[in-house]
């Protein structure tokens, strides 16, 4: 009869181990979920800042004449100083 004491220790304190783990997952899983929240909501931050951004549009008619020019800050090509003076 003694062997169905330690049987019954074991299989007792592998339940309590059972429940304790399932325990700890729940929380890791609701720590998980909640940082995948918070990327959601930078990802959605980020495409709002994005979408804020506006790429001036350079017209490039001479490759020659622009690869020697410089621009003024605002996408506007400057012309170089050795065509300026001719």
């Amino acid at each position: 009869m003694l062997w169905a004491l330690v049987f019954g220790g074991i299989a007792l304190a592998g339940l309590v181990m059972l429940v304790s783990y399932g325990v700890w997952l729940v929380h890791k899983a609701a720590d998980v979920m909640s940082e995948v929240r918070m990327v959601g909501e930078r990802v959605a931050e980020l495409a709002d800042l994005l979408a804020q951004v506006q790429i001036p549009a350079v017209a490039v008619a001479d490759e020659s004449r622009t690869s020697a020019a410089t621009y003024d800050g605002q996408g506007v090509a400057l012309v170089a100083s050795e065509e300026r003076e001719s």
